[in-house]
């Protein structure tokens, strides 16, 4: 009995000392990256993130440790940029050096390591190119676009019309129009409102963002080794999404069958005509799964943030009635309230301009951007900064800057007009991040931004069901995305003399 109790402390200090030496050899190692809270061997600062939330907590490490520290998520180091000069400065300045993908196990498995997000290298750079491309081709950023975003919106007009000014929550409509935008330019085609098998995709995909940006998403990205395993609330995002992936993976065998080269009629179609040319080439990017994954993506990024930021955006105008006035006025001597609006228009439009950005910077739905990586050894305000690190930027630092902001907490049209009351453009806007690696479909949602709201603020005036004061527009959840919370708006339909 003596003999094994006492092979058994031997053993456990064996142990102990060798984790303590692997521990402290992993510390020296990183003596010379950017500092931060003293991680746990195994869990990092998980214990420091659970306890007070990865949003409050990333904010609560920079008031201590400065702009640029480290951060554990479990054993693996990621070093966190805060502030408007530390992310413009890796970001803009600082060339190719933060252009990769860092390591995000959810969204690895969710696109199963393809499609134009998770991608790096010159995967990344010919995925970018092409789609970038193509998808200009097909409008984007262009006046061509105008007419299905037009549409679209008439048919956000004739829906919530038909209410008759009855409280609804708008946030599935919206949804439905946002991804009729993304189907337009990949699918070449749109769906119904009515659409019962849409409507269970695009709410699956909702409540699997709702997942994503809680503690379970949050927790498989750092344990997923653990998490894969385990039972719980994570396991329901890959089956909500898997319905989306299922369409987009029908709708590519319904475009190979129906191919003609000589007319594309979409992403979809120009996708698999350069899979022919490239069909014998063994290294080539282009393949049936890279399509499925890219035009994945592209709903999961593009419908979702689009629709919530068009819903932060209306309950703004239902809670400050004073702004919403302004719009209104402003779209009534610019564009009347039976013209079509036009692209063009918003130049002439200083006040829905700015009101269209401060929405987004105010929403802030991606507030720590989709995390990075260093592409080689960076130097960094005076820090080591290892290759293969990964790196998130904090866009909620920069569009919420007090330096770059007046009132960064407020919602706050003055922040994008100056003291003649014309448009004011700010370096510090990064809601689309910044540098090579930002949003593809940036000019595409500017556009379906500013006709979408033009169109409803035309025909509508936007009302609460409760005093606008007691009218909370505080995001639900705000880890990988910011949700809007749930809430019944009216939309009143405005008459000529009104």
């Amino acid at each position: 009995m003596f003999d094994q109790q006492n092979a058994l402390t031997i053993l456990v200090g064996v142990v102990t000392f060798m984790l303590t030496l692997f521990y402290c050899k992993h510390l020296w190692k990183r003596r010379r990256m950017p500092p931060g809270p003293l991680p746990l061997p195994i869990f990092g600062n998980f214990l420091l993130i659970c306890s007070e939330g990865i949003m409050p907590c990333l904010t609560k490490m920079a008031e201590k440790f400065g702009p640029v520290y480290t951060l554990y998520l479990g054993s693996r180091p990621t070093v966190v940029l805060t502030g408007y000069q530390a992310v413009k400065e890796a970001l803009v300045e600082s060339g190719d050096a933060f252009t990769n993908r860092g390591a995000s196990p959810l969204l690895d498995r969710i696109f199963h390591n393809g499609g134009l997000t998770l991608v790096n290298d010159e995967t990344w750079s010919q995925l970018r190119l092409f789609s970038l491309t193509t998808l200009k081709d097909y409008g984007m950023g262009k006046k061509s676009l105008e007419e299905p975003l037009k549409e679209e919106a008439k048919h956000l007009v004739d829906h919530f019309t038909r209410l008759k000014g009855q409280p609804v929550d708008p946030n599935k409509t919206l949804m439905f129009a946002s991804s009729n935008v993304i189907a337009n330019l990949v699918f070449g085609s749109r769906k119904c409102y009515d659409d019962e098998r849409w409507q269970k995709i695009l709410q699956d995909t909702h409540d699997a963002f709702h997942l994503i940006s809680s503690i379970w998403g949050q927790l498989y990205d750092i344990f997923p080794g653990i998490m894969y395993y385990l039972p719980g609330p994570h396991k329901k995002i890959f089956s909500l999404l898997k319905s989306l992936e299922d369409a987009v993976e029908e709708s590519v065998r319904s475009h190979q069958k129906t191919l003609d080269p000589a007319c594309p009629r979409d992403f979809i179609d120009c996708f698999l005509l350069r899979m022919k040319q490239e069909k014998k080439n063994v290294n080539t990017d282009f393949t049936i799964p890279n399509l499925v994954a890219t035009v994945y993506d592209m709903f999961l990024g593009g419908a979702e943030t689009t629709a919530i930021t068009v819903n932060f955006g209306f309950l703004i105008l239902a809670k400050h009635p004073e702004i919403q006035d302004k719009v209104h006025k402003e779209i009534d001597q610019v564009i009347g309230r039976e013209k079509e609006p036009r692209a063009d228009d918003r130049n002439h439009m200083p006040y829905t301009n700015a009101f269209l950005h401060e929405i987004q910077r105010y929403s802030d739905v991606i507030p720590m951007g989709v995390i990075r990586s260093t592409t080689r050894h960076v130097n960094f305000h005076g820090y080591d900064i290892p290759k293969g690190t990964d790196v998130i930027t904090m866009l909620t630092t920069v569009l919420r800057d007090p330096s770059q902001f007046e009132k960064p907490e407020e919602f706050n049209v003055n922040h994008f007009l100056d003291e003649n009351n014309k448009f004011k453009k700010t370096n510090a806007f990064m809601p689309f991040s910044a540098g090579k690696r930002a949003c593809v479909a940036e000019s595409l949602v500017r556009q379906e931004l500013f006709i979408f709201f033009t169109v409803i603020l035309q025909k509508f005036t936007l009302k609460p069901t409760v005093d606008p004061k007691d009218f909370d527009i505080s995001p639900t959840e705000s880890g990988l995305e910011k949700i809007p919370p749930t809430h019944k708006i009216r939309f009143i339909a405005r008459t000529l003399e009104s």
